[in-house]
């Protein structure tokens, strides 16, 4: 490398973002993960012994994958090299391997590849891999912000340590900004600035755990804010809210945020809490969330965790469906808002959905009988000739309209399936099926009595 290229790469670190500048370059620099590099950990202990194997580094945006995988590399002897899901192919893939298989051959060097986005390769790209991995030409480092369960080959997955980073905390956050406010050489103390601790704490709140979304941030706010006559940077709230105009939300329609968010609203609609099941439609909403999504989630939930104890319940959460396609967003998240309320407020029975899947566990399991004769339908010529509906009761022919037969296939007689909950419409439904039984029972008895 001459003097040039040396000149051209200083040139380009210095120009590059803050939060690359700032990353860190030992573990005794790193924030955060204490759980995964913490001293005595496994990882670290590896690290620190130049002993890593493949490893899967999953976690929300800013968590520290990159930084992590670099200092692994910086930590060993091992060569890095590095590729991207989203730019590079199968024939990138190889010829990284090549190299490595060269490299061990030749000079006993092992390579460390390390793949950000690792999810994003296809399950061709991902095949390609597994070779090397698992004689150990390379030592894979996988990154990816999903859960590599769903969205990593399980081959690749069982030969790799999966190890999940959290969002940074905003303590730990504030400790990153702060370091970057100090350092004149890699940071933007060299500009003098002044943070106030409302800008410091919007910043904080804005980032959601993500280093890089704060240190961006951060310098946007500092470089766009002019000196006063001292050559301070006097970054006031103000600052802070116009270098970074909306909170990011981390939520990906396919991704973690995405499941975990809806499971989230629905849990807090059958735990009757509607402050908690509003707050987790906005969140979609926010996060540019399909709203015919929630509504059908809605429609699902109003007979899932519902069902007879309001059966209104279905109604308000079919009328907001149609609401969502007629009128649409910004306007139908109000209608959304109404039903969310009174699905969560409304009285609670999983009785439909445990007899259903009763019901179906039986279909699934028992003989399939025919259906009783008596139950066949006789609204055909010629079905008198075959004995369909012989022996029928028309119950509404009967006091009370009910009369005594089975309905259910002979092995099944006697098998309950809906037994509605205590709460709501189905505590009367439940006394109207008490009251058709009691009076069965009665018939039963009077019909004994008039035999004897």
């Amino acid at each position: 490398m001459d003097l040039f290229d040396n000149n051209l790469e200083q040139l380009a670190a210095e120009q590059a973002p803050l939060a690359a500048r700032m990353r860190p370059t030992s573990l005794d620099e790193f924030v955060g993960q204490e759980h995964i590099v913490g001293r005595g950990t496994v990882l670290r202990t590896a690290i620190e012994s130049d002993q890593i194997g493949s490893i899967i580094l999953y976690g929300p945006a800013g968590s520290g994958k990159t930084s992590l995988a670099r200092i692994i590399a910086r930590t060993t002897s091992s060569v890095f090299e590095q590729l991207s899901a989203v730019t590079s192919g199968v024939a990138d893939v190889r010829d990284a391997i090549a190299r490595a298989r060269d490299r061990l051959a030749m000079d006993g060097r092992r390579t460390i590849l390390f793949i950000d986005e690792i999810h994003r390769f296809n399950k061709s790209q991902q095949d390609a891999l597994l070779p090397a991995v698992e004689d150990r030409v390379i030592v894979l480092i996988g990154a990816t912000t999903e859960n590599p369960y769903f969205e990593v080959n399980s081959p690749l997955v069982s030969r790799s340590r999966i190890l999940e980073l959290n969002a940074l905390s905003a303590d730990q956050i504030g400790s990153l900004i702060d370091r970057a406010l100090a350092d004149e050489k890699r940071g933007v103390g060299k500009y003098s600035p002044k943070l106030d601790e409302a800008a410091r704490e919007h910043i904080v709140l804005v980032a959601n755990g993500d280093a890089r979304s704060a240190l961006n941030a951060l310098e946007m706010a500092v470089v766009t804010t002019s000196p006063d006559e001292n050559g301070v940077r006097h970054v006031t709230l103000a600052h802070a809210a116009d270098a970074i105009q909306r909170r990011a939300l981390v939520y990906e329609k396919s991704g973690d945020a995405h499941y975990d968010t809806i499971s989230a609203f629905i849990k807090s609609m059958r735990g009757s809490d509607p402050h908690a099941a509003i707050y987790w439609l906005a969140r979609m909403i926010y996060a540019g969330e399909d709203p015919k999504f929630i509504a059908r989630r809605m429609l699902i939930f109003a007979s899932e965790d519902i069902g007879n104890a309001d059966p209104q319940a279905l109604v308000v959460a079919a009328a907001a469906a149609r609401a969502v396609e007629f009128v649409g967003l910004p306007e139908c998240r109000i209608n959304l808002a109404q039903a969310v309320t009174y699905l969560a407020t409304a009285p609670k029975s999983n009785a439909a959905i445990v007899a259903i899947d009763g019901a179906l566990r039986d279909v699934e399991s028992e003989p399939a009988e025919g259906v009783p004769q008596h139950l066949r339908d006789a609204g055909y010529k010629g079905a008198s000739q075959l004995g369909r509906g012989e022996g029928y009761k028309y119950p509404h022919a009967y006091p009370e309209h009910v009369v005594a037969q089975a309905y259910l296939p002979p092995s099944l007689v006697g098998r309950r399936y809906y037994v509605p909950a205590d709460t709501g419409m189905e505590a009367e439904i439940s006394r109207r099926m008490e009251a058709v039984e009691k009076a069965l029972r009665r018939k039963a008895e009077e019909g004994s009595d008039a035999e004897a």
